[in-house]
């Protein structure tokens, strides 16, 4: 094994006992492996690490826009590079971590596409009935009403043990990026439907996860993904509807019920105030369209 590669499993490594999401680990790792792939020419070893400067990282780059990429892929292959070789910095394998010193692409500022409220609604109420014949109906609705009433991601929601719920004052602990708690309010439906789905929820010993798969262990983003787009696809017809378009709704209606922007960031868990701004575009946008339909002058 070259040295790039074993250096690429070493911070490969220490991501894992860092904590970093699952997501992440499997990403950045796909992404260096390709890395090391482009600078392994056939039959030839790649380049020692110290031998890699900022022209091979935009020759790299330049490769990554010729497969015609979405940015933002381009920009987390970027990261990837760039944080194997702070990793590389910090052990002294390298002088300076010299993917600071390549440009990130910038990404287009994109609106989210949002469901209207009754979109929404329509689509959680509609999951779980009689007529669907699913093996875990009691368990889908409650995943469908933590997702919409308490906008947690797919990752804290595949992540919530029973111990990180309170019943009685309705609150849900759950687990964001770089491991970081927060407390997330249960509204009344989301509670009432948990509470069925715990009433006939399997004990299983050593196991503290509360949504379990067929076989009684822990329900994976995967999973809850798979059960999101059935029920989406079966109700609205629509299987572009994911687990985070959940999110982007419960943070776009609360704005638009008039909920400060401060206390939704602190609800999403976002660590950049930016990050909840581009909810304000939404709901702008809605409201111009709404100006148009309705205003006698638009």
């Amino acid at each position: 094994m070259s040295e790039l590669a074993e250096r690429i499993d070493g911070y490969v490594r220490e991501l894992e006992l860092r904590g970093v999401s699952g997501h992440t680990v499997r990403a950045y790792a796909a992404d260096l492996a390709q890395f090391l792939e482009y600078l392994s020419p056939p039959e030839c070893a790649p380049p020692e690490p110290q031998a890699i400067d900022v022209l091979t990282l935009r020759e790299w780059l330049v490769g990554l826009y010729g497969q015609n990429l979405a940015t933002v892929t381009i920009r987390r292959k970027l990261a990837a590079v760039r944080g194997l070789f702070g990793f590389l910095h910090r052990g002294g394998v390298v002088k300076a971590n010299v993917g600071r010193l390549v440009r990130t692409p910038k990404a287009p500022q994109r609106i989210p596409d949002v469901m209207t409220a009754g979109q929404a609604n329509a689509l959680v109420d509609g999951v779980g009935t009689s007529k669907q014949e699913r093996p875990f109906p009691a368990r889908d609705r409650a995943i469908f009403e933590l997702l919409y009433g308490c906008g947690v991601r797919v990752s804290e929601l595949a992540g919530i043990d029973l111990g990180d719920i309170d019943r009685s004052e309705r609150w849900l602990r759950v687990r964001g990026k770089g491991r970081k708690e927060r407390q997330v309010p249960m509204p009344g439906k989301a509670a009432e439907a948990l509470e069925r789905y715990l009433a006939e929820r399997p004990v299983v010993r050593e196991q503290s996860a509360l949504f379990l798969n067929h076989r009684e262990g822990r329900l994976t983003d995967r999973g809850i993904l798979g059960i999101v787009k059935f029920y989406a696809t079966l109700l609205s017809g629509d299987p572009s509807i994911h687990p985070h378009s959940f999110r982007h709704a419960y943070a776009t209606h609360l704005l638009a019920d008039g909920a400060d922007l401060r206390a939704i960031q602190e609800l999403l868990g976002h660590a950049r105030l930016s990050t909840t701004q581009k909810y304000t575009q939404v709901s702008l946008t809605n409201l111009m369209a709404v100006y148009d339909r309705a205003h006698p002058k638009a």
